[in-house]
């Protein structure tokens, strides 16, 4: 198996579109245009990058970005073996070569200086410097960049500088409305309809307290883990303290008050 099959979405992911952006996502790639996505966490970013790649049939890397995360890490590295040194390609490269779709999931968690490596990708040169190789990879043309960040988190340590940002075109993301998110949780979970239409109005009450206890709401993703306990035999309320409530947050107020949400639709 080569590279480039390795990395290849071969089953179709259910993902629900909420408006035009498999249309724009599209024109952008045709373009060459990288692309950055801004969302609420678990709200469908990286399921939708997951679906355009299965769509467009292109390969998939995917780095899930961290504040230890180098530029070697991105780019490569010298390796020893029991034959000497090698060059081992990291994601970035690797994708930039094959002519993969790369992922850069919450890249504001990298590094200001880690995450500046990818600006010769991100414009007319569409290359990337490999210093310590002495190499110039050119992008195969195929290659997209996609990035991802909830702007929910940022701050002044973590942003992206505008000399990165204006690299990028911008899809907006949030949690689709309500009767949507439902059809979702039910598709991916198994749920019955009417329990799903209740765990959406549970994160609902759950969003409005974003900024008054709550840094951030109850995730689609959280309602679909919900939804699986459930339709696993789980009572819904000993699901929804499981999957909702407990991960969300340790003060006992606002696991009352959450607690409260879901006995008042499902007690």
């Amino acid at each position: 198996m080569d590279d480039a099959q390795q990395y290849l979405v071969t089953e179709e992911p259910y993902y629900r579109q909420i408006a035009d952006e498999v249309e724009l996502f599209e024109a952008a790639s045709k373009a060459q245009m990288p692309m950055m996505l801004k969302g609420p966490t678990g709200c469908g970013k990286s399921r939708f990058v997951e679906y355009m790649a299965w769509k467009q049939g292109r390969p998939l890397v995917t780095v899930a970005c961290n504040e230890d995360m180098t530029a070697s890490d991105l780019v490569g590295r010298f390796l020893l073996d029991k034959d000497g040194t090698r060059w081992q390609d990291g994601p970035l490269t690797k994708a930039a070569r094959i002519g993969a779709l790369c992922y850069l999931d919450e890249v504001v968690e990298a590094r200001q200086d880690t995450t500046v490596v990818i600006h010769p990708l991100t414009d007319h040169r569409r290359e990337l410097p490999l210093d310590k190789k002495g190499e110039l990879v050119k992008a195969h043309p195929d290659f997209h960049l996609v990035i991802s960040y909830n702007p929910g988190y940022q701050s002044l340590m973590k942003d992206l500088k505008q000399s990165t940002k204006q690299r990028f075109g911008a899809l907006d993301f949030d949690y689709p409305e309500s009767a949507v998110e439902a059809e979702i949780v039910t598709s991916e979970s198994g749920v019955a309809a009417d329990i799903a239409e209740k765990l959406v109005q549970v994160a609902l009450r759950s969003r409005n307290l974003k900024g008054h206890g709550l840094d951030e709401g109850m995730s689609t993703r959280l309602l679909v883990y919900a939804g699986q306990l459930i339709s696993k035999g789980i009572e819904p309320i000993a699901a929804c303290r499981l999957t909702l409530v407990r991960p969300l947050t340790d003060d006992p107020d606002m696991r009352d008050t959450l607690d409260a949400a879901v006995q008042t639709f499902f007690d």
